[in-house]
């Protein structure tokens, strides 16, 4: 994460670079740490993993996943089902898990196959083992405040870069742009827990440029390629991008115009390198806690 240079004959400093790789680094250090400070009183993390079908991205997530776990000493587990398993099926994997002491974290890979019903599936988790902080419980408690309860890891990575970034939301214009279950609704609640006045914009926002001119914090997480113009920012804003997004020329894109909208940032995440990382590192902290809590 590098440093603004400071202005020079009239030219705007660089933004500081929110490195998530770097960060994410830092995080998955001290979930190991935490880890063996588990083993020492006898208790050793597990995630399971649900995945159903051969949706590519969710295999190459899935294997991610893994990896993230064997470096910091989690134990995981993958079960892997065929496409055509019933919802019946499903529910009785997740009801074992349920009751697998050695299973602290449960996760359902995202999409499912369209005859399953997710909503119905997240419900069926213990909240006490919603690695992924979906289900109503968490969600709820999220809402009202609940301390020590698992949160979506995308918001939450995204609230870990600005504390590494310094970057105090208390007080300040922070603006969401997507009012999805999973990160724009979430993230607005977690920013508002910090105090920021927030607004949330989505696709029917008549006037999406305005909101972002105002905003001391921008958070894109609307998943359309480069929807948020560069010139629209506010000079000094922070920018975090949650977008992904392949343009047909193969190159990767963020939700924001990434080089303009950088040339008017205090600070700015890149795509890739910035929150997806966090995302994943943030699914070991999860993790941590529910064994933490169940351990406690």
């Amino acid at each position: 994460m590098g440093a603004p240079r400071p202005a020079a004959f009239g030219i705007l400093p660089s933004p500081m670079i929110i490195d998530g790789k770097l960060i994410a680094a830092k995080v998955r250090s001290e979930v190991a740490e935490a880890v063996r400070a588990l083993g020492a009183v006898g208790i050793a993390p597990g995630l399971a993993v649900v995945r159903v079908g051969e949706d590519p991205a969710s295999a190459i997530y899935v294997r991610g996943k893994r990896k993230d776990c064997e470096e910091v000493g989690i134990r995981s587990v993958e079960h892997h089902l065929p496409a055509t398993t019933s919802q019946a099926d499903l529910l009785a994997l997740v009801a074992q898990l349920n009751a697998d002491p050695t299973i602290h974290g449960i996760l359902v890979q995202l999409p499912l196959p369209k005859h399953l019903d997710e909503r119905t599936v997240l419900d069926a988790i213990d909240p006490r083992k919603d690695a992924d902080g979906f289900h109503p419980f968490n969600v709820g408690a999220l809402s009202i405040g609940i301390p020590g309860t698992p949160r979506p890891c995308t918001p939450a990575g995204v609230m870990r870069l600005l504390e590494e970034a310094k970057v105090d939301p208390k007080g300040k214009r922070a603006l969401v742009v997507g009012r999805s279950n999973i990160v724009g609704k979430p993230m607005a609640a977690m920013l508002l827990e910090k105090h920021a006045t927030v607004t949330i914009a989505h696709s029917r926002t008549q006037d999406l440029a305005a909101e972002v001119a105002r905003a001391d914090i921008l958070v894109a997480a609307i998943g359309k390629a480069e929807l948020v113009r560069g010139d629209w920012i506010r000079e000094g804003a922070v920018v975090i991008d949650v977008g992904m997004n392949r343009l047909e020329d193969g190159r990767l894109v963020g939700d924001v115009e990434y080089a303009p909208a950088a040339r008017r940032a205090s600070a700015i995440t890149p795509v890739p390198g910035g929150v997806g990382p966090m995302t994943r590192a943030m699914l070991l902290v999860n993790t941590i806690e529910l064994a933490r809590a169940r351990a406690r």
